[in-house]
């Protein structure tokens, strides 16, 4: 299948019913927003475009939009926001997570001690790993501790038969001045000392169905617009859903020839590729 390559996207409005747009790495780096974002969104939204952002974030979407709010991106610049910690909690209401009130939990996080999923659900948050009943890995200080640390806490618990939810499948995140391992790098650590996990973000099949069922559009007519192949480009593949990859991000030095054997890697090839979100 060969990539059609685009200067903007405003040559696909009104070929899909609906956008489903990364946050980091496409929208901005964590810091700022990327150069024209801000004014390609505007123009979406003005040319009737709905615009969902799909985001592997283990924290509410209300979360994201306050901090997409301090970065300049105002919330009728889309429609709402779907993150993976959302889509956890909807499945663990619904039964689909077996979790019950008065678990005891792990929180493996960024270190903001990103509660939400456990206090929404009565889990109770506890620092001792020897006492959890679940391990909930909503994010990674991948910048200040190593992974064997991280495999040395999780070792016993994967030992004990103690379930792990992860929220945030992401394996590499932006870091100041580059990338460090994230909280998918934790949870496969967890699976290698033969921990059981459930995965929920991009690229798995259920952030996409919760984003298709608030919005109500089949995955034929949803556009995906990511910076990963492994997440994004992959995800809408197994979905059923179209993509398009942009060149910011995680593979914004990528030589065509990276690009490539990414593709192959993950059996992934996006319909579109783009240098940024550009009008």
């Amino acid at each position: 299948m060969s990539v059609r390559a685009l200067t903007g996207i405003a040559a696909l409005v009104g070929e899909y019913d609906a956008l489903f747009v990364d946050q980091y790495g496409v929208l901005h780096d964590g810091a700022a927003p990327y150069p024209g974002v801000r004014r390609t969104l505007a123009c979406l939204r003005e040319a009737g475009q709905r615009v969902l952002l799909l985001s592997n974030s283990g924290r509410p979407g209300s979360y994201n939009a306050e901090r997409l709010a301090r970065l300049g991106f105002d919330p009728g610049l889309y429609e709402t926001i779907v993150t993976s910690g959302d889509t956890a909690l909807a499945l663990a209401r619904s039964g689909d997570i077996p979790v019950q009130a008065g678990m005891r939990c792990l929180l493996i996080d960024s270190g903001g001690q990103d509660t939400h999923f456990c206090d929404a659900l009565g889990l109770v948050v506890d620092a001792t790993p020897a006492r959890a009943d679940l391990v909930v890995i909503a994010g990674s200080q991948g910048g200040m501790r190593t992974e064997e640390q991280y495999r040395a806490m999780l070792a016993p618990l994967a030992r004990r038969g103690v379930r792990a939810v992860c929220t945030n499948p992401d394996r590499r995140m932006l870091v100041p001045g580059g990338t460090a391992f994230g909280a998918g790098r934790i949870a496969e650590l967890y699976e290698e000392e033969g921990g059981m996990v459930t995965w929920i973000g991009k690229p798995h099949r259920a952030i996409y169905a919760h984003a298709a069922r608030l919005c109500g559009v089949p995955p034929e007519r949803v556009l995906c617009v990511g910076d990963s192949v492994e997440h994004d480009i992959a995800g809408a593949l197994g979905f059923g859903a179209r993509s398009a990859l942009v060149r910011t991000g995680i593979l914004a030095d990528a030589t065509p020839q990276q690009l490539e054997a990414a593709f192959a890697r993950h059996a992934a090839r996006p319909d579109y590729i783009l240098p940024a979100l550009a009008w």
